[in-house]
């Protein structure tokens, strides 16, 4: 493998958080498993609220990683922006999912109130909301829709995967990204979404669980075995 590509893993690191511990073998051994050489940069929040295009240009992807609040939401939403307008691979897990969607609500379809709950109770529109039942180091089932990138990725309509969350997206305001371009691809078997993508986009993903903790087993996952081939050049989702 020669021509190491870097990926911005954005989040505030803590060794106590699994997720955190996990991503980085997750990338080694999907670099390993598809030959295509991925290193991850953890880059805090914070250094991303004044400049974010200046320390993010240098990467070839972004990984918005679990374990939100962050420290600077702010940062985060700059960095979720700059992967979605430069075209560069995404993918956002857990947290990074929750701030995907609420960027491209605030961003691209303009609803500059939208917020989430976890950090402002008293929002106008909390988008990002308490999940009915929170899923905290549980693993649960997700039907992917027919045809969607995620489904492809997964070569599969029905999985499980493995959950640290307690909000998601607010079932109230689902009807929103109808026709959007941001599509809502997987569902748990309460018909609650699970994940969403950008069709338009060479790899934009967003995931309420966490493939990453495959690693922690020595497994390679298929996600992030594509969002490496997709940071390595080698794999382009756009329609």
């Amino acid at each position: 493998m020669t021509d190491t590509k870097r990926v911005a893993l954005v989040g505030d690191f803590r060794p106590e958080v699994t997720a955190h511990v996990a991503i980085p073998k997750a990338l080694a051994i999907a670099s390993s498993s598809t030959g295509h050489a991925v290193e991850g940069t953890w880059v805090a929040t914070a250094r991303l609220r004044d400049h974010p295009y200046d320390v993010l240009r240098e990467f070839d992807a972004v990984w918005c990683v679990p374990a939100s609040p962050y420290e600077s939401m702010g940062g985060a939403l700059a960095a979720i922006r700059f992967a979605r307008e430069a075209r560069k691979p995404f993918l956002g897990t857990c947290g990074g999912y929750q701030h995907a969607v609420l960027e491209y609500a605030r961003t691209v379809l303009g609803y500059t109130e939208a917020d989430n709950s976890e950090v402002n109770p008293d929002a106008e529109m909390p988008l990002i909301a308490p999940l009915i039942c929170a899923l905290v180091e549980q693993s649960g089932k997700i039907e992917f829709v027919g045809g969607s990138h995620i489904a492809k990725i997964h070569n599969a309509l029905r999985v499980v995967e493995k959950y640290r969350c307690s909000y998601g997206i607010s079932p109230r305001y689902v009807s929103l990204f109808d026709e959007s371009g941001l599509d809502i691809s997987g569902f748990d078997a309460a018909g609650e979404p699970r994940v969403i993508e950008i069709k338009s986009h060479p790899f934009f993903i967003g995931t309420a669980y966490q493939p990453e903790r495959s690693a922690l087993s020595g497994d390679t996952h298929p996600l992030i075995e594509a969002f490496v081939a997709a940071t390595a050049g080698g794999l382009s989702l756009a329609a």
